[in-house]
């Protein structure tokens, strides 16, 4: 499963478009894209405490399990990156394999759940910064009932905030800090799984203990784990990014595959790492500081190295935080642009304008920044803030992933998959025979992954009082309505105006689309299928 050789097929007009975003992403910065996404940094250190006291030591079993599971959908997306290299990548992947309904829904379900996402990482920073100096403590002092939460809406309104600037100047700017920040990230992971290893004071015989986890719940220790491993489900996502941002990558049917995989490795490695010496380097595992939202692993950190060198390495989580920002953000600009230009969002002409100078599209900043801090202010007196917004952005996350994974698998069973490209040269990335059994463990690990997430466990969406039915179901009842009104928004308006827009239509007429290798008319969605004025 090597990338294969293949020539730099990187001309938009292949996919019925015209090259308007700037084309300066080398294979560093692509996958760092990546990388910055998933964000171990961040995402280990933000939800350590959620997983670790729901299961104990043993919730760090789930990291490897989930790493298996993703990178299944990742070889699947590698596949899909070595032939369409676009912007928006889950959507013009599913636009290619699926009606139109089901790829405008792809799209749909990933726009929004990465401007929820865009929040929830701002809001780790109140994890981390009051730790850092207690200046950053703005409302109250940590103590009050809504301290923690109001606070955290406060930096991540910043955060977000500095993140508009820095995407609508240009994708080189962001490109240039995201990459300065994952390398200082990588550096900083290995550092401390060192240093947490020379202070190892158990053994690994912690993790085969379940530690009295799972006592009075009717699935015992494993119901506990399911929903300890959501922390772990909660990172490893997002490595699709280096794809979405192919229009801006050079060589990028080579590039993009390859930056996609080795995000999604290096981040297991270095993660498992961080978990593994984490645990086994802690003084005191029953400390409830390290299974509490102002503790977890930066307390940890703190209490094995202490001092001046604790303080540096939680100063590296806040360059990760804000690079994971930076990278949520670019991403969901591409998918709200990607759409927009096929005249399939309200506004579209607006939202898909590309600064002449900066050639990105500044808008779209615009717009992602503000839509990702209403919810933060929706829910300013929340306390569980931070896991009930994961939880709900993961959720369409992996719906929409599904909703590539399914149709691919569908095309490989009817024989329609792998296709030729158009262009006559190989594609970037194949799993040549190992393609159906690759994806048909994508489909059932994603499949599961959504019914664990979504099930409405009080730990999960309730967890504070007052206790409600509707508070509970409320992951359920918030997925229901944004999946059907988001399929009646686009079945009875969207449809009807699909179009690729003038400005970004490919100068030579009516390309042939991806999907005519099949034989197969292009649907509404097809970039083929109309131009409008």
């Amino acid at each position: 499963m090597e990338p294969s050789k293949s020539n730099d097929s990187s001309g938009m007009d292949e996919f019925g478009y015209t090259q308007t975003l700037d084309r300066s992403i080398g294979k560093f910065a692509s996958f760092a894209a990546g990388v910055s996404y998933i964000s171990i940094l961040t995402g280990v250190f933000q939800l350590f405490y959620f997983g670790f006291s729901m299961a104990g030591p043993a919730y760090a079993w789930s990291w490897p399990i989930v790493f298996v599971g993703q990178l299944m959908v990742a070889l699947c997306f590698a596949e899909l990156a070595g032939r369409y290299p676009v912007a928006g990548s889950v959507y013009n992947w599913a636009k290619r394999l699926a009606s139109g309904t089901s790829s405008w829904l792809a799209g749909w379900l990933l726009l929004l759940s990465s401007i929820m996402a865009l929040g929830s990482v701002a809001l780790a920073l109140q994890i981390t910064l009051p730790q850092l100096w207690s200046g950053f403590q703005f409302v109250g002092d940590g103590t009050g009932p809504f301290d923690f939460a109001m606070n955290g809406v406060v930096l991540a309104t910043i955060m977000i905030t500095i993140s508009t600037l820095i995407n609508a100047f240009g994708v080189k700017l962001m490109t240039r800090i995201n990459s300065i920040g994952v390398f200082v990230e990588l550096i900083a992971a290995v550092l401390l799984i060192l240093a947490l290893g020379w202070h190892v004071v158990r053994g690994p015989e912690v993790f085969f203990d379940t530690a009295g986890f799972g006592e009075g719940n009717d699935l015992g220790f494993f119901g506990v784990f399911l929903i300890g491993a959501m922390a772990s489900g909660y990172v490893m996502y997002g490595f699709d990014t280096a794809s979405s941002l192919g229009e801006e990558t050079k060589d990028p049917k080579k590039t993009a595959p390859k930056a996609i995989i080795r995000a999604v490795t290096a981040s297991f490695i270095l993660g498992g790492g961080i978990l593994l010496f984490g645990i086994l380097a802690a003084p005191d595992l029953n400390d409830p500081k390290v299974g509490a939202a102002d503790g977890g692993l930066q307390h940890i950190v703190l209490s094995v190295l202490g001092g001046p060198f604790g303080k540096a390495f939680l100063v590296c989580i806040v360059v990760a935080v804000v690079v994971c920002t930076l990278a949520v953000h670019a991403a969901a600009i591409r998918m709200m642009f990607a759409m927009a230009r096929d005249n399939n969002l309200p506004f579209s002409r607006q939202l898909s304008k590309v600064d002449p100078v900066r050639r990105t599209p500044t808008v779209a900043a615009i717009v992602i920044g503000v839509l990702a801090v209403l919810p933060l202010l929706i829910n300013v007196m929340q306390p569980a803030i931070f896991t009930i917004l994961s939880s709900i952005s993961i959720v369409l996350i992996y719906m929409s992933y599904l909703l590539v994974t399914v149709p691919l698998l569908r095309k490989r069973f009817l024989k329609k998959w792998p296709l030729a490209t158009t262009d006559g040269s190989e594609p970037g990335f194949s799993m040549g025979k190992w393609g159906l059994p690759v994806n048909i463990l994508a489909v059932l690990w994603g499949g599961a992954m959504t019914i664990n997430l979504i099930w409405p466990r009080q730990e999960i969406y309730n967890s504070v009082p007052p206790f409600e039915w509707y508070l509970q179901w409320g992951g359920v009842i918030f997925v229901a309505a944004v999946t059907v009104g988001g399929a009646l928004l686009y079945r009875l308006k969207i449809r009807h105006q699909t179009g690729v827009l003038a400005e970004h239509a490919a100068s030579v007429a009516a390309h042939p689309s991806s999907s005519a290798a099949d034989h197969s008319a292009p649907h509404p969605t097809s970039p083929s299928a109309a131009v409008l004025p």
